[in-house]
């Protein structure tokens, strides 16, 4: 609508200052004579907008001229601000008005307020998305938080998922990232010889301690999208078990859903009214146990160690209800 669009350039003239036809045209993917045109409407509304001419010219609004959020504390913003960085939203296909949202957001508010909205943006990251994991607390989720505002080094005693004992570092804190319940922390370790940035997980903390010391924050480092990549290294290097099944036709949009299977081929197999389908489960036991959870209509065609387990698996079960 052009009444969304309208908004949507007034916010970003607020948020961004001077702009050019092109950035604005590319930014809302419109034409540059859409631009000429919406700008001409909102001269005629009363906003005050001018183009400057030059190298260095573009569209901007009259110096003082702003929409302002009233009665709007601090740690409101910072709530919002945390709910826009949610996976959630990304689930729910409201990426764009939750981007557009923000924009507004973000220009209404005075400069200094602005500053420190960005701030959060940059150091925390929330993904909602779902592991298999309990709830995780960890009693040095404050200390590690204040170390990521001020920018101040961590001396911490962790002990790894698969290490025998702790062991003692200093760590540089970037951002936190919670996801759903479990809480990590995002740091950077000088004694690395390659990659810098490591992932700590709070709950496996034995102890965490402030230095006076701060650090510089890379410029180029966005938390987001270093959390991003890091999920997709961590889903390539998961375990492989492949396996045959056949599914029935109305449970296979199920089947193919679960979180740790992965469709390498399938075809229907129409007088049976089944999917016979080649896919890729994490092990052997994540296998037995998301076939039998589809009871009788899903079987394992292959490999055989697979339907010994869940045929393994059925008799157990069933020697529960011998009388």
């Amino acid at each position: 609508m052009r009444a969304d669009r309208l908004l949507s350039l007034l916010s970003l003239l607020q948020a961004r200052g001077r702009m050019t036809s092109k950035q604005l045209a590319d930014e809302l993917e419109i034409s540059e004579r859409t631009v000429h045109r919406d700008m001409e409407a909102l001269a005629a509304a009363g906003i005050p907008v001018y183009a400057e001419r030059g190298a260095s010219g573009g569209w901007q609004l009259s110096e003082g001229y702003r929409n302002r959020i009233t009665g709007m504390t601090i740690g409101e913003i910072r709530s919002l601000l945390l709910l826009h960085s949610s996976s959630v939203v990304a689930d729910l296909g409201l990426n764009e008005p939750s981007g557009t949202a923000l924009r507004k957001l973000l220009s209404a508010l005075p400069e200094p307020v602005r500053r420190d909205a960005e701030y959060v943006r940059e150091r925390i990251h929330i993904d909602g998305a779902g592991w298999r994991s309990a709830p995780s607390r960890s009693a040095h989720l404050q200390t590690v938080q204040e170390a990521v505002w001020e920018q101040r080094k961590l001396r911490i005693c962790y002990r790894g998922r698969e290490a025998d004992e702790s062991t003692e570092r200093t760590v540089l804190p970037l951002g936190l990232v919670a996801k759903t319940s479990v809480w990590y922390m995002v740091a950077m370790e000088d004694s690395a010889e390659e990659d810098p940035f490591r992932t700590f997980r709070l709950s496996r903390l034995h102890d965490a301690d402030m230095l006076e010391e701060t650090f510089v924050r890379p410029e180029d480092f966005d938390l987001a999208t270093h959390w991003e990549r890091s999920m997709e290294r961590f889903k390539s290097n998961l375990p492989r078990y492949p396996a045959k099944v056949r599914v029935a036709l109305a449970r296979w949009e199920a089947f193919a859903g679960e979180r740790y299977v992965k469709t390498v081929s399938c075809e229907e197999v129409q007088e049976s009214e089944a999917i016979e389908a080649v896919v890729e489960f994490n092990t052997l036991e994540s296998a037995r146990d998301i076939v039998m959870k589809y009871g009788r209509d899903a079987e394992a065609l292959a490999p055989e160690e697979l339907r010994a387990a869940v045929r393994a698996e059925c008799a157990a079960a069933a020697a529960l209800y011998d009388d």
